[in-house]
């Protein structure tokens, strides 16, 4: 059987990441790298914490992305070496060893041409990740805490700063809500594509019988605000709640009442923040949060389109986009694009960069489907 032919492979592989090069501008995120870089060297970066928070995880994703390229090309150089070596020795070991090599980067070369495709008006930005516990029970509370966990995870293996805004604990296990933003360029346009209602069917290691169970968990993935984005909020709007924070089994956290939440009263949105020890932090911490929910929903009535942007989500049979099934076989599986895993655990340990993808193309396919 005849094996590939690497000059041609090669040579697609080496157009493609020049297109990739050309969309992603590598020139000016290398020039923003050094300008963030200054920023980050000031000895007064970290008198406005918030601020350094978002320089520091702008350039650390910044430099993620360059970094990843830069690797991947010298990935495909390396690759035509060793194809040289082994056609040169005619080394069946070095042959399977490129063959490999070249399964691996052709796979890697397409996760990085999905990043092409996200040109929508947010995808930029950095992303806030709601996960809130649907039916289903104690089940459903330990399952929005395995999928917060899988994308801190998956933030974690990208080297995505995270930073942790609301944690509620339920009071047997598991979490009944957390709200976190991902500090990432394009961090929304990749994890928007998640949001929606989860399910996971497994044997309830919280049922004493041993029964098989079904719960649903509730993601939602905005984007966060620019200080161009125009969205005002009046403080007589406003209800402000301070709060005990509280850990895992209603355990204290801070010994002052430090935590805030804040209710937007003409919407009804809701949020909090407990993951500093000042109640003023907390509260400019929930308002990042609270102005971008609203931008969601401003956008999302102009366009007609609440379901897709702020995600009409109710968590429970019916409306669910993805499956993780434990028992009685394992696969993780997307209903919108088809997309399966063999293996939850690593899905639930932040290898979830295949669904992403896929739904990414998935949307893509669905815009030039209305016309978009």
């Amino acid at each position: 059987m005849a094996g590939p032919d690497y000059d041609a492979e090669i040579k697609q592989l080496t157009a493609t990441m020049h297109t990739i090069e050309q969309v992603l501008d590598l020139e000016a995120m290398e020039r923003e790298i050094v300008e963030l870089g200054e920023q980050v060297a000031a000895p007064d970066l970290w008198d406005d914490q918030a601020n350094a928070t978002k320089v520091t995880g702008r350039l650390s994703g910044l430099q993620g992305q360059v970094d990843r390229f830069r690797q991947l090309h010298q990935r495909i150089d390396d690759l035509a070496v060793l194809a040289e070596l082994a056609a040169e020795e005619s080394d069946a070991d070095v042959l399977a060893e490129a063959d490999a090599e070249l399964a691996r980067v052709k796979k890697s070369v397409e996760g990085l041409e999905v990043r092409t495709l996200l040109s929508g008006e947010y995808d930029e930005r950095e992303a806030i990740v709601s996960i809130r516990a649907g039916a289903g029970g104690v089940d459903a509370a330990d399952f929005a805490l395995t999928l917060m966990r899988m994308y801190t995870r998956w933030a974690e293996r990208n080297k995505y700063p995270v930073e942790v805004f609301d944690v509620s604990y339920a009071e047997e296990a598991g979490i009944k809500s957390a709200e976190f933003a991902i500090h990432a360029p394009y961090a929304y346009g990749t994890l928007s594509v998640d949001s929606g209602t989860h399910r996971l069917v497994r044997i309830s290691p919280f049922d004493n019988q041993g029964r098989r169970q079904t719960s649903f968990a509730a993601v939602e993935v905005i984007p966060v605000l620019e200080q161009t984005d125009e969205i005002d909020v009046d403080e007589n709007d406003l209800r402000v709640d301070v709060f005990r924070s509280g850990g895992p089994g209603g355990q204290s956290v801070n010994t002052t009442d430090s935590a805030v939440r804040l209710t937007h009263l003409p919407t009804g949105v809701v949020v909090s923040c407990q993951n500093e020890k000042s109640q003023l932090q907390n509260k400019a911490s929930a308002m990042v949060v609270l102005k971008a929910k609203l931008l969601a929903l401003k956008k999302a009535e102009e366009a007609a389109l609440k379901k897709d942007l702020k995600g009409d989500v109710q968590a429970s049979w019916g409306d669910q986009m993805r499956n993780y099934v434990l028992n009685p076989y394992q696969i993780v599986k997307d209903l919108r694009t088809g997309y399966e895993v063999g293996n939850p655990q690593a899905v639930f340990d932040g290898d979830i960069d295949g669904f992403l993808e896929a739904g990414i193309r998935w949307r893509r396919g669905a815009d030039k489907a209305d016309g978009n």
